[in-house]
């Protein structure tokens, strides 16, 4: 599975349905609404790094209102809630 973070900078003024319409986008997880020089991120979760390509190139920029990207993929993930999932007993 290849993770990847999309900064997206948007139209403010629709931020809330630009937000929505990428969240449609197969292979986006998750949107956020940030604080910052972004205005929103996404979180792409696929299964290769061709379908990363299309699912930003072909889904997110493509969402109107959308007027710039920036695209990380993520090496590893830690979380410390992958951890305690992975060490819990039951409790």
């Amino acid at each position: 599975m290849i993770t990847a973070i999309v900064f997206i900078h948007a139209d403010v003024a629709r931020l809330s349905s630009i937000a929505d319409a990428i969240s449609q986008v197969e292979g986006v997880s998750e949107v956020y609404s940030v604080t910052g020089d972004l205005d929103l991120v996404a979180m792409v979760r696929v299964r290769s790094i061709d379908e990363v390509a299309t699912t930003v190139t072909d889904g997110i920029n493509t969402v109107d209102g959308v007027e710039a990207t920036q695209t990380q993929i993520a090496f590893r993930t830690v979380s410390q809630h992958d951890l305690d999932a992975a060490f819990s007993i039951g409790l």
